[in-house]
Order: C-alpha cells, then structure tokens, then sequence
C-alpha cells in the first residue's frame, strides 16, 4: 500500500512538472509572436510615417532655399557682397531684410510635424578635386601634418591619394593601385579609381586612410550621422592620446566647390585657410579674427589684417573669395518619436536662380 502511493505521487509529480514545461514552452511562444507582432506593427507604422517625413525633408529644403534666396536681397550692399556664417543663412544674427528676420531654424508646420534645418557652404573648405599631382600634393601633406599624422602616414596616404585619382596603374614607390587593393580584403576586393573623388569619403578607401586622420581623433566612436562644418579648434591645441587634434580630413576638403582653387575667406576655419600655399597659423588665426569684427567687402581690404603684406596678398588672393554658391543643407524631419535626416545640394547662382542638385535621405 504503502509503494503504490509513493508511486502514484511520483507519478503525479512529473505530470506536475510536465504542465509546468508545457506552460513554460507556452509562454515563452506567446512572448515571442508578441514581440514580433510588435515588432510587425511598429514597421508598418514607421513605413507609413514614410511619405510624410519625405514632405517634411522636402519642405525644410524648401525653407532653407527660400532663406538663401533672401539673403541676396538684403537692403544692406554690405551684406549682400560677401556670404558669412554670421547672416541668417547660416543662423547669425547678422543684420537682414524684414522676412529674414524672424527665421527660425525649427519650423512645426502643424502638430506633431516638425523640421530642423542648418546649412553650410561648400567653398569653406579646400576643393579637393585640384589635387591632381604633384604640384598641389602639399596641400594634402600639409593637411596631414596638421591633423598630427606621422611623417611614413603622410608619405603613404600622399602618394596612395595621387596613385587613386591618376589614370594609370603605375604604382608609386609608397602608393597603392588596383593590386594592393583586390587583396587588401579578400571578403570585400575593389579597385583603384583611377579618376578624381565623387565624394570626399573615398579617401577611407585609400592605403595608409585611418578613421582617426580622416574623422579626426577625438571624433572616432561619437561619430555624427552627418557632416557639416566644424568649429575651428583653437591653434596650438594639444594632440590628443591617440596623436591627433581636434579635426580631420572631412573637415578640412570637399569635392564639391563653386571657387575652383579658392575657399570663402568668411566661412573657412583657420584650419582650412592654413592650407593655402603661403598662409600659416599665425596669420590664418588673425584673418579669422578680423573677420568677426568687420567682413571683407573688397578683395583689397585683406590688407588690413594684421601680418598681411602687399606681396603676400598678391600671392594669396588667387586662393580667396568672398561669396559662396554651393550649399549643403541637412534637415531633420520628426513626426513624434519618428525621425528621419534627409540632405540636399543647393547651388545659388543668382536671386532668381537657387536650384536643389540634389536630394537624399541619409
């Protein structure tokens, strides 16, 4: 009597324990086509967010280049004879004509539909498409070294950035052409582009390229979702650990530009401006304060800037303009929690002519 008893609670017990497997199989079913039905509905949702951010991105680079448009019919000369981050373009708070005045970089075109807007100019950085050869290979050395790079880094990457953008397959003696790269990855091959850079990001593809020198060190790991014109750091600023300072290539170069050779002496940083042959640090940093206190109207007024000669102005002025045609605009659409960036290439040729290249989502 006794045995049948423990047997029949034995029995008991593991169909106990039995249910208790099959709930818990059960349960963890349950769960799962939860999270994936949820996960199904907050796509569904997200995709028909779609089509209304896009009307958003689009509607914010209608903004900016309706703002960019104004600012050439500012009522001040002054303000119209040269393009500074100062003005209302760029959100200064430069004196404007009256429907500039109350722009607001966030616009909420009704509840719950927003767009934030910046813009910046093409011409403040180095055209990176004039480096061709030999001849303007300084500009990028001098780049290199800036950046902190040592001097086998600068030789690498000089010679691996000529090598990509010549026509041939001639290897320089520390560059890199199509054989280097089909088995730098074997998972990933590519080849050399044997032309000049579509965008200035190719140069992660080239030999000696590390996201420190091409991000800037301080950058790598806090990396944002899209460029745009950095803040010039202060000269003289200490490297940091890992043998950089505080900017990088993507800072310094575009392959997009409407100055040929130049770059805007009100928008480039003292940075940019101390890659042009015959400038250095001293005399960048002090047209980059000149500038803050009084823009140049006149090409002939650099000459007001402390260091500055007749003879090295003539030299310089080849490097330099005033105004700016080609904006890069980066808008962020938000529609509650959702959010989407989206970007645009404008050129401003004139009042009347301010033309969108382009149009992405980022």
């Amino acid at each position: 009597m006794t045995v049948r008893c423990k047997s029949k609670s034995a029995q008991q017990g593991i169909a106990l324990i039995i249910v208790m497997i099959v709930i818990v199989v059960l349960a963890v079913l349950a769960g799962g086509f939860a999270y994936s039905m949820k996960v199904e509905t907050r796509l569904a949702r997200n995709t028909s967010f779609d089509p209304d951010l896009e009307s958003l991105g689009r509607s914010g680079v209608e903004h900016a280049r309706w703002v960019l448009a104004e600012q050439l019919r500012d009522p001040d000369p002054k303000q119209r004879a040269y393009t500074g981050r100062q003005q209302k373009w760029a959100g200064g708070p430069a004196n404007t004509n009256e429907p500039l005045v109350y722009v607001e970089r966030t616009v909420e075109l009704e509840p719950g539909k927003i767009f934030s807007w910046d813009a910046f100019d093409m011409e403040s950085k180095f055209n990176l498409s004039n480096i061709r050869d030999e001849r303007f290979s300084p500009v990028l050395q001098r780049a290199l070294e800036m950046i902190g790079a040592d001097g086998v880094q600068v030789t690498d990457i000089v010679e691996s950035y000529l090598d990509w953008v010549d026509p041939d397959d001639n290897k320089r003696t520390q560059g890199a052409e199509t054989d280097f790269y089909l088995n730098l990855n074997p998972a990933a091959p590519y080849v050399a582009k044997n032309g000049l850079m579509d965008d200035v990001s190719e140069l992660l593809l080239i030999r000696g390229m590390t996201p420190e020198i091409y991000f800037g060190a301080k950058r790598v790991g806090t990396m944002p979702r899209f460029g745009g014109i950095k803040k010039s750091a202060p000269l003289g600023q200490a490297p940091s650990p890992s043998g950089g300072v505080d900017v990088g290539l993507m800072d310094l170069f575009t392959t997009i530009s409407g100055a040929g050779m130049a770059v805007n002496v009100h928008t480039a940083s003292a940075e940019v401006l101390q890659l042009i042959p015959g400038m250095d640090a001293a005399l960048a940093q002090s047209i980059v304060e000149t500038r803050e206190i009084e823009p140049f109207l006149r090409p002939g007024e650099l000459i007001n800037v402390p260091g500055m000669t007749p003879e090295l102005l003539n030299v310089l002025q080849r490097y330099l303009v005033l105004n700016s045609s080609i904006f890069q605009v980066v808008v962020e659409a938000r529609i509650g929690d959702q959010k989407r960036w989206y970007e645009a290439m404008i050129h401003r040729r004139n009042v009347n002519e301010v033309i969108v290249l382009y149009f992405r989502v980022l």
